[in-house]
């Protein structure tokens, strides 16, 4: 078990996403058509449409895991974490993005951006856009690569299936809407309590790796706390700190505007920062999957 989450890091890696027929699109269709049929205004349906479609991902997940043959259990490990870790795709959105602002074409730099998050991008300039993608790639390094890793470790291919289950929810309904504020509130409150220890992981490899540990020591333990996210916020102080730069500042949501806490001591971040910023993303991202492969096969053997 053990391997194959490495097997399928490096799967993630070589091959990245599937462009047509991945598994967590498919499963977004599932719980698009079952919303349709459950959604009310009350948090009492949300969490029915939650447990169902959760439950359901670890039902197949503790199928899978009745496998006990070393081999096929091991090639099924790696291609559940290929399913659900998602660094490669995220690592090239911010590259797209760094290579469109080198090449001055900030417009469709605002336009790829978009993929990657949820506020308004068509109005900011070269240093927001650079802010926007660093936050969001601290960010998802942590939901889409080490959060997954931590639950296949903990729990095998179900926590693996059931974590990306939930992750993939909670961006579907879990936001402050009048559609979602009621029906995604359980989606939103328990993606926040899978992704407790993931963050803090992050963060701590943050520290490890990054340029400057006592200053993304500092800004996590000084700044954390002024972000909205409880898991965003100590992910995105260690990098501000550890790369040497500030983040933070004030989003646009359609119309809803948020004043984000200032994190870091440094500078706003440049183009150079970006770049710098993915090679520590991709460091975190190997080296939470040393800590899962140790992990796991401390409790269940490589191979188990």
């Amino acid at each position: 078990m053990g391997t194959g989450l490495l097997v399928g890091l490096a799967a993630d890696r070589l091959l990245a996403d599937p462009r047509r027929g991945h598994p967590v699109a498919g499963f977004g269709r599932i719980a698009a058509a079952l919303e349709r049929r459950l959604w009310r205004d009350d948090r009492r349906a949300g969490t029915v449409h939650v447990v169902v479609l959760v439950g359901g991902a670890v039902a197949l997940g503790l199928a899978a895991d009745r496998v006990r043959r070393p081999v096929p259990r091991t090639l099924l490990t790696a291609a559940a974490t290929w399913a659900v870790v998602g660094g490669t795709s995220l690592d090239r959105e911010a590259a797209a993005v760094s290579r469109l602002l080198a090449d001055g074409r900030l417009p469709e730099a605002r336009v790829q951006l978009t993929h990657l998050v949820g506020r308004d991008t068509s109005q900011l300039d070269e240093s927001e856009v650079v802010r926007a993608t660093l936050e969001s790639l601290a960010e998802n390094t942590s939901d889409a690569v080490v959060a997954p890793l931590v639950w296949g470790a903990i729990a095998g291919i179900p926590g693996l299936l059931g974590y990306r289950a939930a992750n993939t929810l909670d961006a579907m309904v879990g936001h402050r809407s009048p559609r979602y504020e009621r029906f995604g509130w359980a989606a939103a409150r328990f993606d926040d309590l899978l992704n407790l220890p993931g963050s803090r992981l992050t963060a701590a490899l943050a520290v490890v790796l990054g340029d400057d540990r006592r200053g993304a020591w500092r800004a996590w333990r000084r700044d954390a706390a002024g972000h909205p996210s409880p898991n965003a916020g100590p992910v995105e102080a260690a990098f501000a700190g550890a790369l040497g730069i500030r983040l933070g500042g004030t989003n646009d949501y359609a119309g809803r505007i948020e004043h984000r806490a200032v994190m870091g001591d440094g500078p706003p971040p440049t183009r150079d920062d970006l770049d710098r910023a993915r090679v520590l993303a991709r460091r975190v991202g190997l080296s939470a999957g040393l800590v899962a492969w140790l992990a796991r096969s401390s409790i269940m053997g490589p191979w188990s």
